[in-house]
């Protein structure tokens, strides 16, 4: 049988390097234990209470040593794959006269989470991360129980001097993936960081990207998701929200909902996703360039119920899809200023009565109501904020040139942001790709 000493090496070295496992050394003149745990998901007062105190109050060594076999709590040590198992379960494994115990010390981190309030979903886990590093960490392992996930900490900002946590599968994650980002956290040039939001903001200093370059996630199971897949994980002390590095446009396209719905379910969702970036893009730039330059597109009763709807306006089709646009992005941008329980139905209340009046009022047309309206729920189909943003913006461009050269306008327009994701990357893996790299193996 193998003794505590070369029990607790193994378990050591199975363990990656990590800052929340935790070997503790106790000793008296009599006695001497050694505790190794995961703090993040194991509780500590159990451990405290249960082997601590009693530890300095039994002086003698055997008196302890029954004290620890009688404990409900201790469990028989079996092997080290059991062990090591448990470990990751939030057990503490215990080294006293070279016999192993085993400790229940599991923390419930359940009840200090938060629900989610950005991504939602109707079926899966409604918890979120909360503003505490242990236990957003303690999520992700209870959800993650593997040897090879490493955690990592460094520190963001002069003055706040904010902990970041470096958390990835030592196995799947690309070294050289992980090494941009540890130089890029190193760079950063701040004096108050707070939150992983900020990252958005200085790679797109760095680069001028009008595409985020980085999933901002307050899910736990999405994050342990991407660490499966090779992705590595920033936990920002104090922020409810991973960052998810590197990100490509089908992460932004995915919604945890995904995975819990049936294959067909799923893929008619995606392609509904992308139906709805499509339309959101495209659609207010063609309607400029087929009622402004080409119209005999249209059927002969479509044609001439648009140019009848639009009799009375007196402006040309762009001023009045920009107005209409412009006016949709200020309702959307009051939704998510007013408070919660007013936002909805003020904006809701304020769109109808706006569109109606205009209508009314000659204008805009009956069908750029109906553009408008079609344009905003396209949009709001992105399950990624930070991407449904962009795509608002990249509106605006494919409108520009479909009002100047008309249809080529919106095909060159279209043609162009393709090509502008196609340049970009994320810490070396090209935005639109389909599979991310993985590291050789050796």
């Amino acid at each position: 049988m193998q003794s505590s000493k070369s029990i607790k090496d193994s378990l050591i070295e199975s363990l990656t390097h990590s800052e929340d496992v935790i070997l503790k050394e106790l000793h008296t003149k009599e006695k001497r234990i050694e505790a190794l745990y995961i703090k993040t998901i194991s509780d500590e007062n159990i451990f405290h209470q249960k082997i601590l105190i009693p530890f300095y109050e039994i002086k003698d060594s055997l008196p302890f040593l029954a004290y620890l076999e009688s404990l409900p709590a201790i469990n028989p040590f079996e092997n080290i794959e059991k062990a090591l198992e448990e470990l990751l379960r939030g057990v503490t494994i215990l080294f006293y006269l070279d016999t192993v115990f085993v400790l229940d010390s599991k923390a419930d981190r359940n009840n200090s989470v938060l629900d989610t309030t950005v991504e939602t979903t109707i079926q899966g886990p409604q918890s979120g991360f909360s503003e505490s590093l242990p236990t957003n960490i303690g999520l992700i392992r209870h959800r993650y129980p593997e040897p090879s996930l490493q955690v990592e900490s460094t520190t963001v900002g002069k003055i706040s001097k904010t902990k970041v946590m470096i958390v990835h599968d030592s196995k799947l994650a690309n070294p050289d993936t992980l090494k941009k980002i540890k130089d890029f956290l190193s760079r950063i040039d701040v004096e108050m960081f707070e939150t992983g939001e900020q990252l958005l903001d200085l790679v797109k200093k760095s680069n001028r990207a009008l595409v985020p370059m980085m999933l901002v996630t307050e899910r736990p199971d999405r994050v342990v998701v991407n660490i499966a897949a090779g992705k590595i994980i920033l936990l920002v002390s104090g922020s409810p929200f991973a960052v998810v590095l590197p990100t490509v446009m089908k992460d932004f396209m995915a919604s945890m909902e995904d995975i819990y719905q049936t294959f067909w379910v799923t893929k008619f969702l995606q392609l509904l996703r992308y139906i709805g970036f499509f339309t959101s893009l495209v659609l207010p730039g063609l309607y400029v360039a087929i009622t402004s330059y080409n119209p005999e597109l249209f059927r002969v009763q479509l044609a001439l119920s648009i140019a009848g709807s639009r009799t009375g306006v007196p402006y040309p089709s762009f001023i009045e899809v920009t107005i209409m646009l412009i006016m949709m992005e200020m309702l959307t941008e009051a939704s998510i200023r007013l408070p919660k329980a007013i936002g909805p139905t003020a904006t809701t209340v304020g769109g109808l009565i706006l569109g109606q009046a205009a209508t009314e009022a000659g204008l805009v047309s009956n069908i750029m109501i109906i553009i408008t309206s079609t344009v905003a729920i396209s949009n709001f189909v992105v399950p990624v904020n930070a991407f449904s943003f962009t795509l608002r913006i990249m509106k605006y461009i494919v409108l520009a040139l479909g009002t100047i050269f008309g249809l080529v306008g919106v095909v060159v327009g279209f043609t162009i942001l393709v090509a502008y994701m196609v340049r970009l990357d994320s810490f070396g893996t090209p935005f639109l790709t389909l599979v991310q790299s993985k590291p050789n193996k050796k």
